[in-house]
């Protein structure tokens, strides 16, 4: 079975994302959605460039914001 990493990705203030693997060292950002997913993939790649397998990458975006009740 191959190995799932998980990567918790988060919004700046600026619109860009910034990426950090929960059970890895790989970090990684990106100005737009998909500007970070061909980084995660170079990431990866680079990280795991000695063995014969990738594995699958699950992303979370986790999205902070302030809800105000009226």
């Amino acid at each position: 079975m191959k190995q799932t990493i998980i990567f918790e990705i988060s919004q700046e203030e600026d619109g860009g994302f910034v990426a950090e693997c929960l059970t890895e060292d790989i970090f990684t950002q990106g100005d737009t959605w998909e500007e970070l997913k061909m980084n995660i993939n170079e990431a990866v790649k680079g990280f795991y460039f000695d063995r014969p397998f990738y594995p699958n990458v699950k992303l979370h975006l986790v999205k902070d914001e302030m809800l105000v009740i009226q």
